[in-house]
């Protein structure tokens, strides 16, 4: 089990590094329909930003055990709030990857795969959960 657990936190933090790098170079199509469709230009690029420092910061916090459970609950809240925003009016389950390209499912399906690992992640690594995971190891005691 414990290599099973090992396996799971690298790939939810090569997950998090991937997504969250990425946020750094042009402007993203996912962001800019959301700041398109509200009318809210914080969302490209500033909002795109603050994801991709998070989406980073969850990532590096799932190497090192002792941090998982926090990297997992930041990685769950990042993803939950993507799966929110696809759910919306303001993006969609289907989105164009490129200007001009026909819409898929994909970003929402790896949002999906994206929050299940995470939530996995989350409930394998809860005794390091920031205050919540002292809860569960004094209530072993």
């Amino acid at each position: 089990m414990n290599i099973v657990k090992h396996v799971l936190a690298l790939a939810l933090a090569a997950a998090m590094l991937f997504m969250g790098l990425q946020k750094f170079g042009a402007e993203n199509i996912v962001f800019g329909t959301i700041a398109q469709n509200t009318g809210i230009s914080f969302f490209e690029p500033n909002f795109r930003m603050l994801t991709g420092v998070l989406e980073v910061l969850a990532g590096l916090l799932m190497f090192h055990p002792r941090t998982r459970g926090a990297g997992a609950l930041f990685a769950t809240g990042i993803v939950a709030g993507a799966v929110v925003f696809h759910l919306s009016p303001w993006l969609g389950t289907k989105v164009a990857l490129a200007a001009g390209a026909e819409p898929t499912y994909q970003l929402f399906i790896m949002a999906i795969v994206f929050l299940v690992l995470a939530l996995i992640n989350l409930a394998l690594n809860r005794q390091t959960v920031p205050v919540i995971g002292s809860r569960f190891i004094d209530s072993k005691s």
